[in-house]
């Protein structure tokens, strides 16, 4: 680690004017940045701890029937906080990491970082949600722009994720033992004007959508329908824990587990 200058601000006004600050980085739960601080691939001079907004926490349901969740919100209210409306999105939450992890991690956080094996990228993909900031809302397909990379501009703050409700959803994930990241993770939605289907940890531009799938199962909502299909190997994550190949046989046989576990 290095010396680097800490704020802890209590109000978004306020986090907003500490992020103006030269080389500013927010803090969220900490469980990615804190590691990348370690390993030097991060080197700001302040950090901008959020953790102390109550105005970006907690879950809710809007008059739209939308699933309201503060940026500041951990992975284990989400869990608890979001079973009795889209069960499929608490149980994402529900195994991210491990217990430390999911009580300090934040779902704002994991979309401002948009690590390319982080669970909650595809449930927002799939979801369609809207990502609202301190200062616009940006539609998911509009947000994630590729590997750690998203539409967010300096400074900018997650201060709440809605999330419209599926007739059905399931993400099932096949994980990298050591770290639970995602080798590879599908999240499956489906709503009354069609389905969407979201890919995490297996491509080198980060989640995206599986656009053949989601036609496939918009017209048959079967595991059947997926028969046949499957993604460009030459588009996949190529590493120590699997090819490219591997990578994109996972991504039609964790599809298909999703179809046949939604619910």
């Amino acid at each position: 680690m290095y010396a680097f200058d800490i704020e802890r601000p209590t109000s978004l006004t306020d986090a907003v004017t500490a992020l103006g600050r030269e080389e500013a980085q927010a803090l969220g739960g900490g469980q990615t940045l804190i590691p990348a601080l370690k390993q030097r691939l991060a080197a700001p001079s302040v950090l901008v701890s959020l953790a102390g907004i109550a105005e970006m926490k907690g879950i809710c349901m809007n008059d739209a029937g939308l699933l309201c969740i503060g940026g500041g919100t951990t992975h284990g209210t989400v869990a608890k906080g979001a079973v009795a409306h889209y069960p499929g999105l608490a149980d994402l939450a529900a195994h991210i990491g491990d217990p430390a992890v999911r009580n300090r991690g934040t779902i704002g956080g994991s979309l401002a970082n948009n690590d390319p094996s982080a669970c909650y990228p595809a449930a927002a993909l799939a979801s369609g949600v809207t990502i609202v900031t301190n200062t616009r809302s940006i539609a998911a397909d509009d947000f994630f722009e590729g590997m750690f990379t998203t539409a967010l501009e300096e400074g900018e703050i997650i201060t709440e994720v809605k999330f419209p409700i599926p007739e059905a959803s399931c993400y099932i994930k096949f994980e990298q033992p050591a770290s639970r990241f995602a080798l590879v993770g599908v999240f499956v939605a489906k709503f009354a004007e069609g389905v969407r289907v979201a890919v995490t940890g297996a491509s080198n531009n980060g989640v995206f959508r599986w656009t053949a799938a989601e036609t496939a199962l918009s017209a048959n909502f079967s595991v059947g329908a997926l028969d046949g299909l499957s993604v460009p190997a030459q588009d996949m994550i190529a590493d120590l824990h699997g090819t490219a190949a591997y990578r994109a046989h996972l991504v039609a046989v964790m599809a298909k587990r999703a179809v046949a576990a939604a619910k």
